[in-house]
């Protein structure tokens, strides 16, 4: 089957901050397009203003998909996501408006472009793994750490859904997994969409001031009220969500371990790192046509001659 004949969708990609929701605005407004999110933090009912949603008005404009479908106890993965986002491609498509995918995910976007080849983990194996883990999360990452060092430096110590998942995989194949995550053998060679990848592109100082404002912002916007009611309610601060960037760190200043200084230096901080990480990842990918936020028209003139030919 060739390209040509496989449905047209058009993806926005790019570090944090960098004005990707802006631009699929833009572009849904002009080609009669419909947003639909990649990111996995976005996903969350109760995370507003800490994720950068789209405003409520920007919602009002144009279809947006994705955004706010899951409970906080509730946990995605890519497997998960390209099921789910299948379906709302399908739909959009039927309606013969474009499919405009924005987010930050960069994992998410590849396993809906390429599909995923299930592994299976025995089940023996997923027991042993989770027993280890629960009991003694540190043990568990110092064996990680021996087993394959460079995923390890790449996440969390107290990150036990990552752990585990590194564990599992490695038991089963008994190859590092780092290893799967550079040669992408979970993921098919041929296409499921005929995808256009747009990136956003911003000079690295100009980023990070960029989203050292937004932190601000975000945090003069009621950020640490938002939180604070969701532990109210009863949330525990151990939940999955609560590790995203912000998140963390408001809870750490709410229980007086840190000072609201000290936090939103950390979450700038770490949104500069997390930036830096996605900026790595989109580059290793093909095909990303790459543009500055400031050339909508250009980029709205490209997309348009894409989607005639």
């Amino acid at each position: 089957m060739k390209n040509a004949s496989k449905p047209k969708i058009l993806a926005i990609v790019g570090p944090t901050g960098s004005g990707k929701s802006e631009l699929a605005l833009f572009l849904a407004e002009k080609l009669s397009g419909e947003i639909i999110n990649f990111d996995s933090v976005q996903v969350y009912q109760e995370l507003n203003i800490g994720t950068a949603k789209p405003k409520k008005e920007d919602i009002e404009k144009v279809p947006h998909h994705l955004y706010s479908f899951l409970k906080l106890e509730e946990e995605l993965n890519a497997a998960k996501f390209v099921q789910i986002a299948d379906q709302v491609i399908k739909k959009v498509l039927e309606r013969k408006k474009v499919p405009i995918l924005v987010g930050g995910t960069g994992l998410y976007l590849r396993a809906l472009e390429y599909g995923l080849f299930p592994l299976e983990i025995p089940q023996d194996i997923r027991e042993k793994v989770r027993k280890k883990c629960e009991e003694n999360l540190k043990a568990a990452y110092e064996e990680l750490k021996k087993l394959d060092p460079i995923y390890a430096k790449k996440i969390s110590p107290h990150d036990k859904v990552r752990i585990n998942r590194a564990l599992e995989v490695i038991y089963t194949t008994s190859k590092p997994f780092s290893s799967f995550l550079e040669e992408n053998p979970f993921f098919k060679k041929e296409k499921r969409y005929e995808l256009l990848k747009i990136g956003l592109h911003l000079p690295r100082k100009v980023l990070y001031e960029k989203i050292n404002k937004r932190v601000l912002k975000m945090i003069k916007e009621g950020w640490i009220e938002e939180v604070k009611n969701l532990l109210n309610k009863g949330y525990s601060p151990t939940l999955k969500p609560f590790k995203a960037i912000g998140y963390k760190h408001i809870i750490s200043y709410l229980k007086a371990e840190i000072s609201l200084e000290k936090a939103i230096e950390l979450i700038q901080r770490d949104t500069r790192r997390y930036a830096k990480r996605q900026i790595t990842w989109f580059k290793k990918e093909p095909d990303i046509i790459w543009f500055s936020p400031e050339e909508k028209e250009k980029i709205l003139v490209f997309v348009e001659s894409w989607l005639k030919n």
